[in-house]
């Protein structure tokens, strides 16, 4: 048989406590809060989802042992950056992604108003058109940390595929 088409399927998910006098960070976007994502880097929830979701579909490692936070190297570093360099090795690797699907539940900002801004952030970083990539807001509907306004979540799902 020659030529085809393989596939793998990753996932990647954060979360991180919000505090006051940080940014408020997806996908590179500055939503308007007040309160942002504490982190080591510029805690952007969903570039490390992102990330570890690429990474897990090309058996890579994962964002934490890669930039890990005990590094001073990575210390308020643009999680987009991270990105790019997670994709940079799936790409050396044969990789392209397929598709990536993501939700952040939070419960405020809302992220409907910045989601197109966000979809193009993540398929820039990708190379990617625009349509395959989505990105979903959901509230904590109250419960835990998310519910309460002290976290946000981002999960990530990531088709890679290559050639045969």
């Amino acid at each position: 048989m020659t030529g085809g088409l393989t596939g793998r399927v990753g996932l990647g998910t954060d979360l991180h406590r919000l505090v006051r006098g940080r940014r408020f960070l997806l996908a590179g976007v500055e939503l308007p809060a007040g309160r942002g994502e504490l982190g080591h880097s510029d805690g952007d929830v969903l570039a490390h989802a992102v990330c570890d979701a690429v990474l897990g579909a090309a058996a890579l490692g994962d964002v934490g042992s890669l930039f890990p936070p005990s590094d001073p190297a990575w210390k308020d570093a643009d999680s987009m950056g991270l990105l790019r360099l997670a994709f940079g090795m799936a790409k050396r690797e044969g990789w392209r992604v397929g598709n990536l699907d993501c939700v952040v539940a939070c419960e405020s900002p809302k992220i409907l108003p910045f989601r197109d801004e966000i979809r193009r952030s993540l398929a820039d970083a990708l190379e990617v058109p625009l349509d395959r990539v989505f990105v979903k807001g959901k509230t904590g509907e109250g419960l835990g940390a998310v519910g309460r306004g002290k976290a946000v979540e981002a999960i990530a799902v990531c088709l890679l595929e290559r050639d045969l």
